[in-house]
């Protein structure tokens, strides 16, 4: 999924200035001399900040789609591959981090090994920024393993801090994710408390120095050559650098490090990145062996579909049009298009489609993953009327709207065989309408509005009516004029103008006719449409 960022909010921990109050003075006032008049005094209100660090210590592990039973993630260091992370089972023979490849696999000759993939890394972490949108208005993605969120104005519309970390906490679970998660007034206190272990919530910024104190130095982002000279000094922990003299640790390990304990007790702000998640959908499914079974390939795109359900969900949006692309070792991606009449983010309408149309693609080979991309978002649209069918057996089944009906002929039959009609400006019957797309955007379709009649039946080509002396004629009998003329007399500047007076004509069966007579050419009668 491609990523969109706000640009930097500028001192986002600053306190603004607060607005004046306004005062209820009653109607007479007693005079008060001038001097003893003070100025009204208004002090600045810090805003207060909450900030919840969701760390996820095994990412590298658990962005990994893998059915081995054990499992090892390596990379590379100096030429060679050495364990990172392993799972229960791996970590049961004796693997270890920082053990070589090969020392690994002598413990446990079953062990599957996997590179690190940082890309697959940072889509995950995309991924879960975006489920966490649903908590705060400002996510932030901090690090290649820590989320923040801003969370003080979301604490009373969950019910309370206990109620939302307890929501975040479960839905992180649910995904399969392990995270360490604290709460501080101040975004470096979060991480450094969750990096950590320490499941803390602090929420006065005085509480800050207590708490952050006895961190260790394994905590803090820095590099290891700074860490290793600190803990070469007799320094082991956050309170031991805030003991130190501040121009002389300036000297030493420069001052961005002390910057980052200033902003970390909140003496300075710290302004965050929000991140936005990008409003066009695209994700990819990546499976570890080619697969064919097509049962399994739907499964795949229906949880493709309910994550596209869910990002538009939370931007309250809809889109028309969605496309899966199959891909293959050696051959070309095989594409497979959607369309809706009107937009819509329902994961179970999409499916209903996808089953229809998958039916008639012919997949050259196996594919080995999946991407579903989406069309430009829109906001929903109104719901029409819904159609009522019923089963053999008499039952009412599903109810359809006419749009859905569309959509289901257009997958069953084919684009080119299902066509809407849309308005011209033009007053020439033969050009006043056109077909469309049934499945393209109808409220951008132009709609043209004339008061007077015209039959929603039209010929393809006007038929020539016999004559009764010299009355139009109409299945065996002379038609009665009803209405009329409306002379039509345009197109002059191409080679198909015409010149014609229409009449609303019944004939003998009771039916009503739209008929013309030209006024140029012949004065022959044609019959041009029928009303209903």
């Amino acid at each position: 999924m491609s990523r969109a960022r706000k640009s930097p909010v500028a001192a986002r921990d600053t306190a603004p200035t607060s607005s004046a109050k306004q005062q209820t003075l009653p109607f007479a006032e007693p005079a008060v001399p001038a001097a003893a008049v003070k100025p009204l005094s208004i002090t600045p209100t810090a805003v207060q900040r909450l900030w919840f660090c969701i760390y996820l210590p095994n990412l590298p592990l658990q962005a990994c789609r893998s059915s081995a039973e054990a499992l090892a993630i390596v990379e590379e260091q100096h030429g060679i591959y050495r364990v990172l992370q392993t799972d229960a089972k791996a970590a049961a023979a004796g693997i270890m981090a920082g053990q070589s490849s090969n020392a690994a696999l002598a413990l446990l000759p079953a062990l599957t090994l996997q590179e690190r993939n940082p890309l697959r890394e940072q889509q995950v972490l995309e991924r879960l920024a975006t489920w966490l949108e649903r908590f705060s208005s400002f996510v932030s993605i901090a690090g290649r393993d820590v989320l923040l969120l801003e969370i003080a104005g979301s604490v009373r519309l969950f019910g309370g801090l206990p109620t939302l970390r307890q929501k975040i906490s479960e839905g992180l679970a649910a995904e399969g994710f392990s995270a360490a998660m604290a709460i501080a007034p101040t975004p470096l206190a979060a991480t450094w408390l969750a990096r950590a272990g320490r499941r803390v919530c602090i929420r006065a910024k005085e509480n800050l120095p207590a708490a952050i104190r006895q961190l260790p130095l394994t905590c803090l982002h820095w590099s290891n050559g700074q860490r290793e000279s600190l803990t070469g000094m007799g320094i082991n922990n956050i309170g031991d650098c805030l003991r130190l003299p501040r121009e002389g640790f300036t000297r030493r390990f420069g001052a961005e490090r002390l910057l980052d304990l200033d902003r970390a007790l909140g003496d300075l702000p710290d302004p965050r990145d929000s991140w936005r998640a990008a409003e066009r959908f695209c994700a990819d499914f990546e499976m570890t062996e080619e697969q064919s079974d097509r049962e399994l390939l739907l499964n795949i795109c229906r949880e493709l579909l309910l994550s596209h359900e869910q990002f538009l969900l939370a931007r309250q949006l809809a889109t028309q049009r969605l496309r899966f692309s199959f891909f293959h070792l050696k051959s070309a991606a095989s594409e497979l298009s959607l369309g809706s009449a009107l937009a819509d983010r329902s994961a179970t309408r999409w499916f209903d489609l996808l089953k229809i149309r998958f039916e008639a693609l012919r997949l050259p080979e196996a594919v080995i993953a999946v991407r579903l991309r989406s069309g430009l978002s829109q906001p929903l649209q109104a719901e029409t009327a819904r159609l009522n069918f019923h089963s053999k057996d008499g039952k009412q089944g599903r109810r359809y709207s006419i749009a859905q009906l569309a959509e289901r002929l257009t997958a069953r039959i084919g684009d080119q065989s299902v066509n809407a009609m849309t308005m011209v400006a033009e007053h020439r019957p033969e050009y006043a309408w056109s077909t469309q797309d049934p499945l393209s955007d109808w409220a951008v379709s132009t709609l043209v509005t004339n008061d007077i009649p015209r039959p929603l039946w039209m010929l393809p080509k006007p038929a020539l009516l016999t004559l009764d002396c010299g009355y139009p004629s109409h299945r065996g009998g002379r038609l009665m004029l009803l209405e009329g003329p409306e002379r039509l007399e345009t197109g002059w500047w191409d080679e198909d103008s015409i010149s014609r007076d229409y009449y609303t004509a019944m004939n003998a069966a009771g039916i009503r006719l739209w008929v013309f007579r030209n006024r140029q050419q012949a004065p022959d009668w044609y019959l041009h449409g029928i009303f209903g």
